[in-house]
C-alpha cells in the first residue's frame, strides 16, 4: 500500500466528500426531470456504499503522491485509472446486491464524468491559479539516456522534467528525487517519485541499484555552500557526478526552452548563502545621476558598470588607462542600454592634473573608485607602482571629487589592509586612513565612502581562474601552503555591497568602513580539490595538488577587522561597520605628497619607511609567515 505524504490527507478527504457528491449529483442529473424516482434509503446506501470503494481504490491507486501544483496529464491519466475501476467496482457490487433495479443504469456513466470533473478541476486550475499557464504533456522514454537524481522538488525540478519530455534529444532521464524537507517525500512531480530527503541519498541510490543513477542534479538555485559541498562529497561517494540547473531567472520563456544541465559553479560552494541585499535603495542612490567609475575595465569596475547602468543612471562615465578593457566594458555597456549616454576616458589616476580636469568637465554625482594594483606578489616586487596607483591615485581621485563637487566617493578596499603583511596591503590601508579623514572633516561636503571586501572568485589574478587553467592543462594544481585560508565572495556580492554601502552612508556613518558579513574563511586546499572532483577526477591521483611555497607579501589567513575597530550593527543584514582609525587629513596628504617623491626619486628606502610610520602594524613577511618548502 502507498504511503500518503501528511499533506495529501487534506486532498485525499478533499476527494472522498467529492466521491459522495458525485453519486448524488449523478442520480439528481439523471432523474431531475424525469418522473423516475430513487427510494430514499437506496440514495443514501448507494452514496456510502460508492464513497467507501472510491476511497478504497483512490488510496491504494496511490492518488495522492502526485503534488497539485504540478499537476500534469500524467495525473489526469491516474484519476482517469481510479475513477473507472471505481465505477466498475461498485457497478459490480450494486449488481450483486440490488441486480441495479431500482437505479438506473445511465446513472452509472453519468457519475464517470461528474466525478472525473470534480476531481480534475480543482487540481488543474490550482495549478493554472498558481502559474498562470497549464501545458499538457506526457513524459517519454526516447532510448538510452543518462539515468539522473534530481535535488529538490520544487519549481526548478517540475521545470525540468516537463523540458525533457518535451525535447526528445535530450541525454538525461530521471529516475528519482530527494527533497529538502521530509513534507514532499512520497509524493510525485509528473509520475517520478520524491524517493526521500538529501540525508537519506546513499538508501535512494540503493534502492535505484537497477537503475542506478550517473548524476546529480541541483534543481535549487538557493541552497548554501554547505550543503553544495556536502553533497559533492556524497555525489563522488556513490559514484556520481554534481551538476546543476541554470538558476529560473536563467530561462526566458518558461519551459519552452531547451534545459541545458551545467557543472556546478564554484560560487554554489560557497559556506554560506549568498547575501541579498536592498535593491530598491541602489536604484534610489543611482537613477538620474552622473556616475564615474575608475578601473572600469577591471572585474570589479567592470561589474559596478554593469550594474549601475541597469539601475537608470542619467550619465555614466567609464574611466581606465587600459585602452582595449575600455573599449569593451564601453561596448557592453552600449550594446546593453543603447539609449543611456556613457563616456570614455582613457585615462591614468596616478596624473592628478588629468584627474582634475575630467572631474572638472564631467562633474560626477557619485565616484566609485576601483582602480588598483591588487595582485600581492606583483605589487611586492614593484613597490613604488603600487604605491603611486594605490595611495597617490586615491589621493587625486579624492582631491578631483572634492574640487568637482561630487556628493559622494566610494573607495574599494580589501581585508589585505588589516594588519597588512604586504605592500599592497599597507598602501590600500593608507587609502583608508586618507578617506576616513576626509569623511569625518567637517570641512568636506563630499561623503567619503570606504567598502572592505576579501577574495573575490573569478577575479582578474585569484586563485579560482588560476585552478582553471591548470586544470585545463592537465594539473598540477599550485597551492602555496596547506594552511592558506581566504574570504570569498562573488564579484555580484562585491558590487552589489558597493551599491548597498554607498546607499546606506551618511552623516551617522562617518569614517566608518562597510564590511560584508563573509561567514568562515575557506581553506584553498579543500577548493582545489573540490575543483578537481567537479571535474569528474580525483585529487591526488589525476590531478596532483603541488605545494609550493608562500610568495612574498602572503598571510596564511587574512582578518575583516582591526582590533582598535569596533564593530557597529548596520539596518541592512549582512553588511557590518568597523569604527574608523582615521589619521588627519592635512598629515596624511602631506604624507602622500613625501610617497609620490619618494617614489619619483626611486628612493625605496624613504618609501618604506614612510609606509611603516603611516602603517605601524604593517609586517614584512619575514615577521609574519614561514615559508613553506617547495613540494
Amino acid at each position: 500500500m502507498p504511503r500518503i505524504p501528511s499533506r495529501a490527507h487534506v486532498v485525499y478527504a478533499h476527494d472522498i466528500v467529492m466521491a459522495a457528491a458525485s453519486f448524488v449529483l449523478s442520480l439528481y442529473l439523471r432523474t431531475w426531470d424525469a418522473n423516475f424516482r430513487v427510494p430514499t434509503d437506496l440514495v443514501i446506501q448507494g452514496t456510502v456504499v460508492f464513497t467507501v470503494i472510491a476511497a478504497a481504490v483512490f488510496w491504494f491507486m496511490g492518488l495522492y503522491r502526485g503534488v497539485w501544483r504540478y499537476a500534469s496529464m500524467n495525473d489526469l491519466l491516474a484519476i482517469t485509472r481510479s475513477v473507472s475501476i471505481a465505477i466498475l467496482v461498485f457497478l459490480l457490487v450494486m449488481f450483486l446486491w440490488t441486480r441495479l433495479d431500482q437505479v438506473p443504469r445511465s446513472v452509472v456513466v453519468i457519475n464517470w464524468f461528474v466525478l472525473m470533473a470534480l476531481l480534475g478541476g480543482p487540481r488543474f486550475l490550482y495549478r493554472l491559479v498558481k502559474d498562470r499557464r497549464f501545458d499538457f504533456h506526457l513524459e517519454r522514454e526516447n532510448g538510452p539516456r543518462i539515468p539522473v537524481l534530481l535535488v529538490g522538488a520544487g519549481d526548478g525540478t517540475e521545470m525540468f522534467i516537463r523540458a525533457l519530455a518535451r525535447d526528445r534529444q535530450d541525454n538525461y532521464r530521471v529516475v528519482g528525487i530527494v527533497a529538502e524537507k521530509p513534507s514532499r517525500v512520497g509524493h510525485q512531480i509528473h509520475g517520478i517519485d520524491v524517493m526521500g530527503t538529501t540525508g537519506e541519498l546513499a538508501s535512494v541510490v540503493e534502492r535505484l541499484a537497477k537503475d542506478r543513477p550517473q548524476r546529480l542534479i541541483l534543481t535549487h538555485d538557493g541552497m548554501d555552500g554547505t550543503r553544495v559541498r556536502a553533497l559533492l562529497d556524497q555525489a563522488e561517494a556513490l559514484g556520481m557526478t554534481l551538476a546543476r540547473l541554470p538558476r529560473l531567472t536563467d530561462f526566458k520563456s518558461g519551459i519552452g526552452e531547451k534545459v541545458e544541465v551545467k557543472p556546478v559553479a564554484i560560487e554554489d560552494l560557497l559556506g554560506r548563502p549568498q547575501t541579498p541585499l536592498d535593491r530598491h535603495a541602489m536604484e534610489a542612490l543611482i537613477e538620474g545621476r552622473r556616475v564615474l567609475v575608475t578601473g572600469a575595465g577591471g572585474s570589479i569596475g567592470g561589474e559596478l558598470v554593469r550594474q549601475i547602468t541597469d539601475l537608470n543612471p542619467a550619465v555614466a562615465a567609464l574611466l581606465d588607462n587600459s585602452e582595449h578593457n575600455l573599449y569593451t566594458i564601453g561596448m557592453e555597456a552600449s550594446d546593453r542600454h543603447p539609449g543611456l549616454e556613457t563616456r570614455a576616458f582613457i585615462a591614468d589616476v596616478r596624473d592628478g592634473a588629468v584627474m582634475e580636469r575630467l572631474f572638472a568637465g564631467f562633474r560626477p554625482d557619485l565616484v566609485f573608485h576601483a582602480a588598483a594594483l591588487k595582485h600581492v606578489p606583483l605589487v611586492e616586487a614593484n613597490v613604488f607602482e603600487g604605491v603611486m596607483t594605490n595611495v597617490i591615485g586615491t589621493v587625486n581621485v579624492a582631491r578631483a571629487c572634492l574640487a568637482a563637487g561630487a556628493s559622494t566617493m566610494v573607495l574599494i578596499s580589501t581585508d589585505k589592509a588589516v594588519n597588512p603583511s604586504s605592500v599592497m596591503g599597507a598602501t590600500k590601508r593608507i587609502a583608508e586612513s586618507y578617506c576616513q579623514a576626509l569623511d569625518v572633516s567637517a570641512e568636506c561636503e563630499t561623503r567619503f565612502v570606504t567598502v572592505r571586501f576579501g577574495n573575490v572568485l573569478g577575479s582578474t589574478g585569484s586563485v579560482v581562474p588560476l585552478f582553471q587553467k591548470q586544470l585545463a592543462a592537465g594539473g598540477p594544481l599550485t597551492l602555496t601552503h596547506p594552511g592558506m585560508k581566504r574570504y570569498f565572495m562573488t564579484v555580484r556580492e562585491a558590487v552589489e555591497l558597493v551599491l548597498q554601502a554607498s546607499a546606506l552612508g551618511g552623516r551617522q556613518h562617518e569614517g566608518k568602513i562597510f564590511v560584508l558579513d563573509m561567514g568562515e574563511p575557506v581553506l584553498i586546499k579543500d577548493l582545489a580539490e573540490q575543483m578537481i572532483r567537479l571535474s569528474g577526477l580525483r585529487p591526488g591521483d589525476d590531478i596532483k595538488i603541488e605545494v609550493i611555497g608562500v610568495r612574498p607579501g602572503e598571510k596564511l589567513a587574512e582578518d575583516m577587522f582591526h582590533p582598535g575597530e569596533a564593530l557597529v550593527p548596520t539596518p541592512c543584514e549582512g553588511i557590518l561597520l568597523a569604527a574608523p582609525r582615521p589619521g588627519d587629513a592635512e598629515v596624511l596628504a602631506r604624507a602622500s605628497d613625501e610617497l609620490a617623491r619618494g617614489c619619483a626619486e626611486a628612493d625605496t628606502v624613504k618609501v618604506m619607511a614612510l609606509i611603516r610610520r603611516l602603517v605601524p602594524e604593517y609586517r614584512g613577511q619575514a615577521a609574519d609567515v614561514p615559508r613553506a618548502a617547495s613540494g
